[in-house]
């Protein structure tokens, strides 16, 4: 089957042809998926994109009228999809439920330690031959209680890692496991409890119209004071203007972004010879105590082959006339 993979980078290309074989004939597109770029995948049945990338109603219509009948989302989150446009427009969707929940959490526990450590600071320092220690004080993450807001495959292996620092941890889902609660004591409290409590929150939740800032300034002024914030899910479950009064004026004493709210057309694209364009994430990055990375949790070896290799095994259903293993719906919501 021929595809076009949008937003199709250099550290992914070589896993998905490989996982691919001769069974597929790949288009590799550095564009994003939008209204101008649809056109490119004329000629492809199926096309396969990434976070970045635009599959709203216009889009999908526009794929539609081009023949293309297959969308994979080459990621867990398909919050940027209208499933209901294509459900309209018979285009059947899958994505990647899960391809290394342990890099996920493993980078959250980075931004943790680097933001406990003052790491950021202390690099800084360094490299002026600046070897004083004054301003580097950090803290233990040992007996320090963590709420995690989305227990899900990614909150679960974060649970188990954040056990072994000897954490207390409080949990918030809408379906509860009790196996968290088994291996590792983690105590389901509702969310506000969960925010006036933790010490450390870290956000693992899918974007939907219920947890679009999820994370406001009602809730961040419940927050105990020098508390730090961790979002590796999705950008706009957290409310970052108030994340950045909240950073000036109390509660919040340390901020770790892998996700930002306004992320799309910025993130995964080299910016550095042009003119800064969001000035709210360059006042973020000015802060001392706010660390941001650009959505690269995901970005390991053992997670962009788990990616690719589900990526074509839903493809490869396609091709022989099955429904794909992990097929969306208009009311499916995405796991973390």
């Amino acid at each position: 089957m021929h595809v076009t993979l949008y937003s199709a980078h250099a550290f992914e290309q070589p896993l998905l042809t490989t996982a691919a074989g001769h069974q597929h004939q790949l288009r590799f597109v550095a564009d994003r998926l939008s209204l101008e770029t649809a056109p490119l995948a004329h000629g492809s049945p199926a096309v396969a994109m990434f976070t970045s990338d635009d599959a709203s109603a216009p889009v999908l219509e526009r794929l539609a009228a081009l023949g293309v009948r297959y969308l994979a989302v080459r990621a867990t989150g398909h919050d940027n999809v209208d499933l209901a446009a294509a459900a309209r427009l018979g285009l059947r969707v899958a994505h990647v439920p899960e391809y290394s929940p342990y890099a996920i959490a493993e980078h959250a526990v980075a931004l943790m330690l680097a933001l406990s450590r003052r790491l950021r600071q202390a690099d800084q320092q360094l490299r002026d031959y600046n070897f004083c220690l004054d301003n580097l004080v950090g803290f233990d993450l040992h007996g320090k209680t963590v709420g995690i807001i989305g227990c899900g495959r990614t909150g679960g292996v974060l649970a188990g890692i954040l056990h072994g620092f000897g954490c207390r941890l409080l949990g918030y889902d809408v379906q509860p496991n009790p196996q968290l609660v088994r291996r590792y004591g983690v105590r389901y409290v509702p969310l506000d409890e969960l925010c006036a409590q933790a010490d450390i929150i870290s956000l693992h939740a899918p974007l939907t119209s219920q947890t679009r800032h999820l994370i406001n300034a009602e809730r961040l002024a419940r927050m105990k004071p020098g508390v730090m914030l961790i979002n590796i899910g999705r950008g706009a479950v957290l409310d970052t203007k108030a994340a950045l009064a909240a950073l000036r004026a109390g509660p919040l004493g340390y901020l770790g972004l892998d996700v930002y709210e306004h992320e799309k057309g910025l993130f995964f694209q080299d910016h550095s010879r042009e003119p800064a364009t969001d000035p709210l994430l360059d006042e973020l990055l000015a802060q001392p105590n706010v660390l941001v990375t650009g959505h690269q949790a995901f970005l390991t070896r053992e997670a962009l082959t788990g990616i690719a290799t589900t990526t074509v095994d839903t493809l490869n259903a396609w091709d022989r006339g099955v429904a794909a293993a992990h097929e969306l719906h208009p009311a499916a919501v995405a796991l973390q």
